[in-house]
């Protein structure tokens, strides 16, 4: 890549009540060793210093802009907006979330990339994700030795078996003219917005990867992914997506097989739920993802998984005790503040 010539890159931090982790966050991005871009913090009506915060920064740099939003969005609605507000001579998109990091080569690294290969349209790598004691290296699985991907391949396999090489935002950058191809860019207003619109993108381009770990996800008290899991959203996320986008990646009957497929993992978790004699929050939600999907709830087969459950539980006592003080031990923490975006 010429260093003399870089492509302008935009980079997006929406934000919330993000000053616990704001400046780290931003300090990240201006030790990038890659130097053209323009940064663009979304302040989403934030009741706490997230705006002095950020127009500290932007006094120092040119290159940071505040924007204070007069009107308060969802988080997916908020990172829409965020994609509308690039430069029209952006040629890259990188979102930095206000909790995580990005170590001084990622922009580079993702850019190189996509610089050497015009026919990928969106570019992830690897990241640490974790807090306390509890740490992981995500979006692992491709070999070493594959950086660029046919954009079909990547988007099958991830619809047939859920894997995940795009990790949080934070490990991905976007090529800008697809970005500005739509009007919202996460396709759907559910917390797993962003796993659908990389799909969305692998249609017509193709996937690249850097193998080096390039971010960190901080992953702490009440935020966005967490509630997803306790909800157990991330079933019904991928037949959202296997029914949107399954037709451009599968036959119909891989397409049907999948589905049972994550069916019976869906039926499973409620089994589970039921047992756990979870709320009405919780059943509302179920039943109001399966209406998007043109489903109903299937008690015969909820029936089934709580048996199953209770047979598991009857039988495996001494793994029932464990799981029963994992869970307890887990309810004792207290939670770190929480921060949306």
């Amino acid at each position: 890549m010429n260093m003399s010539n870089l492509p302008l890159v935009s980079i997006l931090t929406p934000v919330y009540n993000g000053e616990q982790y704001l400046v780290e966050c931003i300090e990240s991005v201006l030790a990038q060793t890659y130097t053209n871009w323009e940064y663009i913090i979304l302040n989403n009506c934030s009741k706490d210093a997230t705006a002095e915060i950020a127009e500290r920064y932007a006094a120092k740099d040119p290159r940071v802009r505040l924007i204070n939003s007069d009107t308060f969005r969802g988080v997916i609605a908020n990172h829409n907006y965020a994609f509308s507000l690039i430069s029209p001579l952006s040629k890259y998109t990188k979102v930095v979330s206000a909790d995580d990091v990005v170590f001084p080569e990622c922009v580079a690294q993702l850019v190189n990339l996509a610089e050497l290969n015009p026919s990928v349209g969106l570019v992830s790598s690897y990241q640490l994700s974790g807090g306390d004691d509890d740490w992981v290296v995500r979006c692992v699985g491709l070999p070493y030795w594959r950086t660029v991907v046919s954009g079909k391949e990547i988007g099958r396999a991830h619809l047939m078996t859920g894997q995940n090489l795009f990790g949080a935002p934070t490990s991905v950058i976007y090529r800008s003219d697809l970005v500005r191809k739509t009007k919202e860019f996460y396709p759907n207003p559910r917390a797993e917005a962003d796993i659908s619109g990389c799909i969305q993108c692998l249609r017509e381009c193709d996937f690249g990867f850097v193998h080096q770990v390039l971010s960190f996800e901080r992953c702490h008290g009440p935020r966005i992914s967490t509630a997803s899991r306790l909800l157990d959203a991330y079933t019904t996320s991928r037949l959202h997506d296997l029914k949107n986008y399954g037709p451009d990646y599968l036959t119909p009957a891989e397409q049907q097989a999948r589905q049972e497929q994550l069916l019976g993992e869906f039926y499973r978790g409620l089994g589970i739920a039921a047992v756990n004699v979870r709320d009405r929050e919780y059943w509302k939600f179920q039943k109001d993802r399966l209406a998007e999907l043109g489903l109903h709830l299937d008690r015969t087969r909820l029936a089934g998984a709580v048996c199953g459950k209770v047979f598991d539980l009857v039988t495996s006592p001494r793994e029932t005790f464990a799981k029963v003080t994992r869970r307890w031990r887990a309810s004792t923490k207290q939670p770190d503040v929480s921060l949306a975006s």
